[in-house]
């Protein structure tokens, strides 16, 4: 697929990896138009990129359905999240435990609901952003990891109605298999790894090898949008080191 002339939503793009995603689609020529609550940085993305924006909270249902509705994009990428609030099992509240099921879950259902039910025109695809915590878990993160595996699970559950209702609507998972510095929650993750290890950041993020900044994050996404032997998988891991890796469905 060329991305030339695509029309493009990316929630959670005026910053992180969704920026940095936002400027490889850019690059290729896409029309893009970024979600995001901040409306400054909205405001710094646009006249930097000159790409379209909206300022929602992604937990809105109606504005779900009403961008959708007004841009009629060829590729959804839900990226907005919320930043996990860090501490161990037994320190944290249900309200820490349950933030990112009130963000993360909660606006993946409704966006997933909108593109199903407008529906979307036949061939367009849905990524939705998960994490390498719902591989392995995040102890100091509260519900985080489960959070980010029900998000690749609901990809499927949609990928179900979509063939059953015969809409040709694909959803994917994309899932970073690595603790991203330079991040909201990235930073947040390593800080509390780290102290909980009694290391330095910088020393717990050279664990997981070659480090994936948000812009090249944002070229390996581009990358499974482009090649056709991605075009039919369900999720992917995204790795510095490792490039892109089939975790669940077959590569053409």
């Amino acid at each position: 697929m060329s991305l030339k002339d695509k029309t493009i939503v990316v929630t959670g793009g005026s910053r992180g990896l969704g920026l940095g995603l936002v400027e490889a689609l850019v690059d290729r020529g896409a029309g893009v138009t970024v979600v995001a609550r901040d409306k400054t940085a909205l405001a710094a993305v646009k006249q930097r990129l000159g790409v379209n924006v909206i300022p929602a909270d992604v937990t809105d249902k109606e504005a779900a359905q009403r961008i959708l509705a007004e841009v009629r994009p060829d590729i959804v990428v839900l990226n907005a999240g919320a930043t996990p609030r860090m501490g161990r099992l037994d320190q944290v509240s249900w309200a820490d435990f349950t933030a990112t099921w009130d963000t993360d879950v909660r606006g993946g259902l409704y966006w997933l609901q909108a593109a199903l039910n407008l529906p979307l025109n036949p061939g367009s695809r849905v990524l939705v952003g998960s994490s390498g915590a719902a591989v392995n878990g995040s102890p100091m993160s509260g519900g985080y990891a489960g959070a980010k595996r029900m998000l690749w699970t609901m990809a499927k559950y949609a990928n179900g109605i979509s063939g059953e209702k015969r809409l040709g609507i694909h959803f994917q998972a994309i899932v970073p298999l690595q603790i991203i510095g330079g991040t909201g929650v990235g930073d947040a993750g390593a800080s509390a790894y780290a102290r909980a290890s009694g290391m330095k950041t910088e020393q717990f993020l050279a664990r997981f090898g070659a480090p994936l900044p948000p812009r090249e994050f944002g070229e390996k996404v581009v990358s499974l949008l482009e090649d056709p032997k991605y075009a039919a998988g369900v999720a992917f891991g995204l790795k510095g080191d490792t490039g892109i890796t089939v975790l669940e469905g077959e590569a053409a």
